[in-house]
């Protein structure tokens, strides 16, 4: 049943009466009844006549049965994105991000503990994912930071400089991650997207 229809029967009119009251001819009531959605000038004028805003026109309204399973299932959805949350290991999380520091001084090389524990633990959530993601773009952003250095020829204390930044970067980068992973079971540095 149409929005329209149960409103002008809960007013008490018919169709010929809402046309009356509202100067909207009974052929476009009924269309609209039929299932047509009103627009424009017609929404608003059977708006008003009806004494209703012109979204209670357009959205129909559920029954207390129809309301209660959708409560329902908006309940059932919260609780099994609880569940998930909570089936996360964020212990084993934890230990696959600070896996790359031993492998800091190694920027190519640094990705592979975490990411060898993501596969023997079979650990594949997506924040796990974006731990090994940043690990592989550091380690390829590393070498290529190091080259420029080395190409641009600033130095052997520059190339140190760098070598130390980078090293600490990661190192920053790592810890601060395994913080955010204690405190709100999220990361602080990740990417828009997945390598893995």
């Amino acid at each position: 049943m149409s929005e329209l229809k149960k409103l002008r029967e809960e007013k008490n009119l018919t169709q010929e009466e809402l046309a009356e009251k509202s100067g909207i001819s009974v052929r476009t009531i009924q269309r609209i009844e039929a299932g047509t959605e009103p627009k424009g000038f017609t929404l608003r004028t059977l708006a008003s006549s009806l004494d209703v805003s012109e979204k209670e026109l357009l959205i129909p309204k559920l029954s207390p049965s129809e309301e209660l399973i959708i409560e329902e299932k908006e309940v059932l959805n919260s609780t099994f994105k609880i569940e998930e949350e909570e089936t996360l290991n964020h212990g084993l999380i934890k230990i696959i991000n600070l896996s790359s520091i031993p492998l800091c001084w190694f920027p190519i090389a640094n990705f592979l503990p975490p990411l060898l524990i993501m596969l023997f633990t079979k650990e594949k959530s997506p924040i796990v994912k974006q731990i090994v993601s940043l690990q592989i773009i550091l380690a390829i952003i590393a070498p290529i930071i190091f080259m420029l250095v080395v190409i641009l020829k600033l130095g052997k204390e520059s190339v140190m400089v760098t070598i130390i930044t980078l090293i600490l970067a990661n190192i920053y980068i790592i810890l601060r991650n395994a913080f955010e992973i204690d405190k709100r079971k999220s990361l602080r540095y990740k990417l828009n997207f997945n390598i893995i």
